[in-house]
């Protein structure tokens, strides 16, 4: 697995002071407060959650409802696989970081490097620094993790052009127990007028309900091939997709002239 030649050993964070605060009790009361809005349904712990990356006056009420469902059960979780769309950097595959944390206002995440080692054989999965280079979409899940959970550890990949079975292969592999769960993020359709990203949105959610990968295009989910390669995975667990939330940025904040779409799910 070749890698970059020099890599920190502490990844700073790229977006804060712009997707959300970079005050650390500024974060913490925002974070709080999506938290603290949302109602979650009485379900049993999830296994798998996907929630959107917007900055946070966007898409925060939305990654609420999904955070809040895990503060639930936050204390059965110790590690936590991320996985989330490479916006910025094309690649082929699976790209981790060799960095051993990665840096909030609220302090630093660990990461659960051991975990690399169960997949060091795939040939989708390789270190690559560069794409988490001014990458958000795994950052902006980190503060609300280190408000909801305890004593926890990341597994964090970043997802280029791959397969739905080659995503599957490496969670199959990460799944773990119930001390193991697997966060995919994602936003939904892009800049489209509202109601019709409204419609899309439903198509987007009706597939996921349903687990079934091949209903999702390029154009409904930037994260189509993390989320993909979850439902496949859940489809052979026997897991059920619930939705917690769905909404879109005229919605939340912004003109309804072009909108982005967010949805939060339970996969319990």
């Amino acid at each position: 697995m070749a890698g970059d030649a020099t890599v920190a050993i502490i990844r700073h964070p790229n977006v804060a002071g712009m997707f959300y605060p970079g005050e650390a009790p500024v974060l913490s009361a925002a974070v709080r407060a999506y938290v603290d809005a949302a109602e979650p349904p009485d379900l049993p712990a999830p296994k798998a959650l996907v929630v959107p990356h917007a900055g946070y006056v966007y898409s925060g009420p939305v990654a609420g409802s999904a955070y809040a469902l895990l503060a639930v059960h936050a204390e059965a979780i110790s590690r936590v696989v991320l996985l989330g769309p490479s916006h910025r950097v094309p690649f082929r595959g699976l790209a981790y970081s060799r960095a051993k944390r990665f840096l909030t206002p609220l302090g630093t995440v660990d990461v659960d490097r051991a975990v690399y080692e169960t997949v060091a054989d795939l040939p989708q999965v390789r270190d690559f620094e560069a794409p988490f280079e001014g990458e958000h979409c795994l950052e902006v899940q980190l503060p609300f993790l280190q408000l909801v959970l305890t004593d926890f550890r990341i597994v964090p990949f970043l997802v280029g052009e791959a397969t739905t079975d080659e995503v599957a292969e490496v969670l199959e592999r990460l799944w773990g127990g119930e001390e193991t769960l697997i966060l995919v993020s994602s936003d939904l359709s892009h800049h489209l007028p509202y109601e019709r990203a409204r419609e899309i949105d439903a198509a987007t959610t009706r597939a996921i309900e349903a687990l079934r990968p091949e209903e999702i295009a390029s154009d409904q989910a930037c994260g189509r091939i993390p989320l993909n390669g979850l439902l496949r995975a859940a489809r052979r667990h026997g897991l059920e997709a619930i939705t917690l939330d769905l909404r879109s940025s005229g919605d939340t904040a912004g003109s309804r002239s072009q909108v982005v779409g967010y949805g939060a799910w339970a996969f319990v």
